[in-house]
């Protein structure tokens, strides 16, 4: 299923118009039209394999499409080299070079736009500046950390003023906590030069964290672009609601679709889900789709309005101000998982901890119906 959303050309930057890319018999991006507007802060986000990566280097010239064309503010660009076109690129790698210093890096790419020495000095040093690093110009490439390399990195991008700064997961060789600040540090950044990043990435924190708008890519094909919020909240298929964090599925089959619609679960019974939730028919196979966040652990069966599953607790993981509950549901193919606050569970604990069969309970609201 295809959520793409197609912008006037006057707002975008990129427009990607059925661009495919073939390896041999492999077909890495298939048929992907796209348009990223002005300033936008825009993730590709899926797995290994996905053609997230080629698409990138679609953008960036490094490959050259079989089919269809890439504009980058109105203009053609799939005949143009990648030193000729309005993009930067960050690799994961970063790739400083190790013979030169901070300030020598970041101004590499202004030594063949004529100007003079005060010239690539003051641009240089107002990069410095931008990316925190004010006093870093004769350091050496060596004596850098991960996050100051990557820092100079994309100073050396940005130096140039691109229109596009494309960005192949440059935080993937961070520890969490550095990768954490980074992701920060890099929306400030692209919020103060006011232009398009397109970033690539495998992880969904990451682009949920930082993206304006999310193309999810999955066999070459993009499946859904949205807002972080909307994809999280509002996936558009099965295969999306997995990939995007954690979730519950449970498999059955639609009896009514009356005010609300009825799913019948098997062995692990009925449950509803508002009529304006999905478009489905009676006799039809689907999956309820529940976030574990939007489960609570309880020693009651549910009230009017919610719906309940009853099963044994197999497992408790602690993780300082949430807890993680694994339940075995009779009828379920998979264990349902459910994430608490410890803060809305004081008053629970006890009886949770002493009884093996409990109630996971959720608002009708909080489901979603999927389809294959």
């Amino acid at each position: 299923m295809s959520m793409e959303k197609v912008m006037p050309p006057s707002e975008s930057m990129i427009r990607i118009s059925e661009v495919s890319k073939l390896f041999g018999p492999v077909t890495a991006v298939d048929k992907v039209t796209l348009d990223i507007a002005r300033n936008e802060f825009f993730a590709i986000l899926g797995p290994s394999g996905s053609g997230k990566t080629t698409l990138l280097r679609l953008l960036a010239g490094f490959e050259i499409p079989n089919a269809g064309e890439i504009y980058v503010d109105g203009e053609p660009v799939s005949g143009i080299l990648p030193n000729r076109r309005p993009t930067n690129m960050v690799f994961q790698s970063y790739a400083i070079f190790p013979h030169l210093n901070v300030h020598e890096n970041i101004g590499y790419g202004l030594l063949n736009k004529k100007m003079t020495k005060a010239q690539i000095d003051e641009k240089v040093n107002t990069m410095l500046e931008l990316i925190r690093l004010p006093n870093y110009g004769q350091r050496a490439a060596h004596q850098l950390s991960g996050g100051e390399r990557q820092r100079v990195a994309l100073a050396r991008a940005l130096v140039c003023q691109p229109k596009v700064l494309l960005l192949d997961e440059p935080l993937g060789a961070l520890d969490k906590k550095l990768r954490e600040e980074m992701q920060v540090e890099l929306r400030q950044l692209q919020r103060t030069v006011g232009i398009t990043f397109v970033f690539v990435t495998h992880d969904q924190e990451e682009a949920l964290t930082m993206a304006d708008r999310i193309a999810v890519m999955m066999d070459g094909k993009i499946v859904q672009v949205d807002t972080p919020s909307a994809l999280y909240e509002t996936p558009a298929c099965i295969e999306v609601a997995e990939f995007i964090g954690n979730i519950n599925l449970l498999p059955g089959t639609v009896e009514d679709a009356g005010q609300n619609v009825v799913i019948n679960t098997g062995a692990a019974g009925r449950l509803n889900v508002p009529v304006r939730r999905c478009r489905v028919n009676p006799g039809e196979k689907v999956a309820l789709a529940v976030r574990p966040e939007k489960l609570l652990i309880t020693g009651e069966a549910p009230a009017s309005g919610y719906n309940g599953l009853r099963g044994k607790l197999i497992a408790e993981s602690y993780s300082g101000d949430r807890s993680f509950y694994f339940l075995d549901v009779a009828g379920l193919p998979r264990r349902l998982t459910v994430v608490n606050l410890n803060e809305h569970l004081s008053a629970n604990r006890t009886m949770v901890a002493g009884d093996d069969e409990v109630w996971a309970v959720w608002p009708i609201e909080s489901g979603l119906l999927l389809t294959s």
